[in-house]
């Protein structure tokens, strides 16, 4: 894997703020940030942050950061991104009282899945997307703890950029360390 320097990438919807301190990048959340399309709720909001470079078939990305945040709907992981209508976005959102690491797959319409992990808080965790062709497959890992989140389909004949992302649609305020970004080859194996 290649590190990637975060002045390599361009912002869709810059943050409030964002500084480099040593390795890590530092970003404030705006206020009703968010990435999602009509399903359930009715609304599109296409005001999350995302730093993204090209993103090509047969490589895979990491996004790594701390999960120390609380507020409903707050999160943080990698975007997948072609245009406002055809994204996916993978990683931890606090829902419900809990840290829950997830999905959202977007074609027009947005999905979402949710799984509980409590026993994140506190500690850095990886977000990895691996594109193969028409697949795209997304990890998540905090320490030893490493699993499969989602195999979804993406659209060969579109252009992809990918990075890190974070949004905060409730909260007044939302910071992140992400402390990680590199690149390298696709998986060859989904497990």
């Amino acid at each position: 894997m290649m590190k990637i320097a975060w002045g390599q990438g361009v912002w869709i919807n810059p943050p409030v703020n964002s500084v480099e301190d040593s390795d890590h990048l530092l970003v404030t959340a705006a206020h009703e940030s968010d990435f999602w399309r009509n399903t359930s709720y009715g609304f599109i909001h296409d005001s999350g942050h995302a730093l993204v470079k090209d993103f090509s078939d047969g490589t895979a990305m990491e996004i790594s950061f701390i999960l120390d945040y609380v507020g409903q709907f707050d999160q943080a992981g990698v975007i997948v991104y072609s245009d406002n209508e055809h994204w996916i976005k993978a990683g931890v959102e606090s829902a419900d009282g809990f840290p829950q690491v997830g999905a959202v797959v977007t074609a027009i319409n947005s999905d979402w899945s949710l799984a509980p992990v409590p026993h994140w808080m506190g500690k850095e965790v990886t977000i990895r997307a691996s594109r193969a062709g028409n697949a795209l497959t997304i990890r998540a890992r905090c320490g030893d703890e490493d699993q499969l989140i989602r195999v979804a389909p993406i659209d060969p004949a579109r252009s992809w950029r990918a990075g890190p992302h974070c949004a905060s649609p409730v909260s007044t305020s939302l910071d992140i360390r992400f402390t990680g970004w590199v690149q390298g080859s696709a998986d060859v194996t989904l497990h």
